[in-house]
């Protein structure tokens, strides 16, 4: 089956929000150095997104079951759109009211992202799923390839209000695409806060409930706060502190891997589908043989030039992001099946939260072990961690990575083999 009108109206109302987002998130922090030249006033800035999402969340993923999802998504995209216009109109320019305008699209944006999240699994058939998230993702990857670059050019000759100009109107073109889904959903609303903290407890029982999504979920959280340092810290520092590469050559490498994780979306989207979930272990193996590759590389025993390190990393970045495809693509529909619709949007929003957390795990351990150790050393040791986990999970859980389980339209649990 192709995929429906309902989904490329999703995926390109998604695809032009992100792509303005994007060319907004490149030039603010050029803004905020530039007037201020302070690296805690970005880290401010950072927090200032993250912080107000984490406290949200929960309350985020209750709404997102109990209120229209369509409606959730159109008006908060509507109503950054229109925030975003009165930065401009009002001239809300100054540091401290742009800081205050970051908590404020942080808020809305959990709000956008606990309603979306929970409403694209319905409008695709669940056999579908692998496919529309490749394609989805495949969007966004292309969107944060063109982004930056038309960021940087943006507020080159437009300055930040220039960016915030165009984020602001992208706002308003998902929203339109958006407005144009069919899709109904009727639930009771909320009438007291006590109802929020029960639904709350009943998205946790559910997750409690069942060891299929414990077993998918934790093996999800793992490996997000095992893989983050690698593409935050790890290559960065071993890019620039350890080969030396210039910052083009840097910037050529990201590009590569991002390449290799368009590609690998691609292929799930054009040819595996379903199937994917087949190669899962597979795909953990080879992204395994390119850590091991990049440790070489950067080892002191690799007694290669400068040129033949960056042609090599390149091919590893690649085949590295077609694997962190084939493994994440699958991951995420074996989720999205396994959760009815009503509980939807308060699991994902729980599993958000986790993310969210375990991410910056992995950051503050990595930090200071590179100062301390040699980047391949801590890398090589990252790699022993998470080869024995994946071991661990291939002996103990590995027909539970494998099956496909889902809710049939009883509520009841159906396992799809």
């Amino acid at each position: 089956m192709s995929l429906n009108r309902n989904f490329w109206l999703f995926a390109v109302g998604r695809f032009i929000s992100q792509l303005g987002w994007a060319v907004q998130e490149v030039a603010l922090p050029l803004y905020v150095l530039d007037q201020t030249h302070s690296g805690s006033m970005m880290t401010l800035f950072v927090l200032a997104d993250i912080i107000p999402s984490l406290i949200i969340m929960p309350f985020a993923g209750v709404v997102g079951d109990r209120y229209n999802r369509k409606r959730l998504m159109v008006w908060f995209d509507i109503l950054r759109g229109v925030l975003l216009f009165g930065v401009i109109a009002f001239n809300f320019l100054g540091i401290y009211q742009l800081l205050a305008v970051q908590v404020v699209m942080a808020v809305m944006g959990t709000f956008f992202g606990a309603a979306t999240s929970a409403m694209f699994p319905d409008l695709v058939e669940p056999e579908e799923l692998e496919k529309a998230n490749s394609t989805v993702s495949s969007f966004s990857i292309i969107a944060r390839l063109i982004g930056p670059a038309l960021g940087g050019v943006i507020y080159a000759f437009g300055g930040i209000r220039m960016a915030i100009l165009i984020n602001a109107v992208s706002f308003f073109g998902s929203g339109l695409f958006e407005a144009l889904i069919r899709y109904e959903w009727k639930t009771r609303q909320i009438e007291s806060a006590g109802e929020v903290i029960r639904d709350l407890r009943e998205g946790l029982a559910f997750l409690r409930s069942s060891h299929y999504l414990m077993v998918l979920m934790g093996f999800a959280l793992f490996m997000n706060a095992v893989g983050a340092p690698f593409g935050s810290v790890i290559m960065p520092y071993a890019f620039r502190e350890v080969l030396k590469f210039s910052s083009q050559q840097f910037g050529l490498l990201e590009s590569f891997f991002m390449g290799g994780m368009l590609l690998g979306n691609l292929l799930i989207a054009m040819k595996l589908g379903r199937k994917a979930g087949s190669y899962f272990f597979k795909a953990l193996a080879a992204s395994g043989a390119m850590i091991l590759a990049f440790v070489w590389v950067i080892s002191p025993w690799a007694e290669i030039s400068k040129e033949t390190a960056f042609l090599t990393l390149a091919g590893v970045g690649l085949l590295w992001g077609v694997s962190n495809a084939v493994v994440n693509i699958p991951l995420q529909a074996k989720i999205q099946r396994a959760i009815p619709t009503e509980l939807r949007s308060r699991v994902f929003a729980a599993l958000a939260l986790l993310v969210n957390i375990s991410t910056p795990l992995g950051l503050v351990v990595v930090g200071p072990l590179l100062d301390r150790y040699a980047a391949w050393s801590v890398s090589l040791s990252i790699w022993l961690i998470q080869g024995a986990v994946i071991i661990y999970y291939y002996v103990r859980h590995r027909e539970v990575l494998l099956k496909e389980q889902r809710y049939g339209e009883d509520g009841n649990e159906a396992e799809v083999t």
